[in-house]
Order: structure tokens, then sequence, then C-alpha cells
């Protein structure tokens, strides 16, 4: 007896649906209701903004050169990360070199 070799009956799934487009996800915002669990939650985490409104090019436009600034500044404060711990790495690496010298002088 092969328990293995059972038929089983494939269920087909339809297809995924499209994504919906940029102007049907501002829709859906510009029409959901404040009192949205969505809005609550990101007001209670911090991550409430304004939403903008689908003819505000100004308000679209602000949001995204401040959060070019926003990425901007993260990426000045990892430069200014990377640049530490690459010189503490040389530094390090220095020293061990040093200490390589000196181990091989005693083994002379």
């Amino acid at each position: 007896m092969n328990l293995g070799s059972k038929s089983k009956k494939r269920v087909v799934l339809s297809s995924r649906p499209n994504p919906p487009t940029v102007e049907q996800i501002l829709e859906d915002i510009s029409g959901a209701d404040p009192a949205d669990p969505l809005f609550s939650i990101l007001e209670l985490t911090g991550q409430d903004s304004q939403r903008p409104s689908p003819d505000s090019d100004v308000e679209l436009k602000f949001q995204q050169c401040r959060r070019y600034l926003e990425l901007n500044q993260r990426l000045q404060k990892a430069q200014e990360r990377l640049l530490q711990q690459r010189d503490e790495l040389q530094e390090a690496g220095r020293r061990l070199e040093k200490d390589v010298d000196e181990v091989k002088g005693r083994a002379l």
C-alpha cells in the first residue's frame, strides 16, 4: 500500500487582480473616514502625517522634499559612523601588525 501516491484534486486559484493605480490609492485615502482604525494607529505611533489632497501638488512636493532631507541626514550620520569605524579598524590593523612583528622578533 503506497500512501504517497494518492491522487489529490488540485484547486485552481484565480489569477491575482492588478494592483491599484496611484490615483486609485489616493482616491481611497482621501475618501477614508478620519476615524478609520489605520489613521488612529498611525496617530498613536507618531507616524501620522497630514494627508495631502490629490490635487495639492505643492503639498506633495513639500512632503517629498521633507522626506529627502530626512534621508539625507540619515546618510550623513551613517557616513560619519563609517568614517569613525574605518579609522578604528585602521588603528586596530596597525596595532595588530605591531604585535605580529613583536611576536616574530621573539621567535627569532
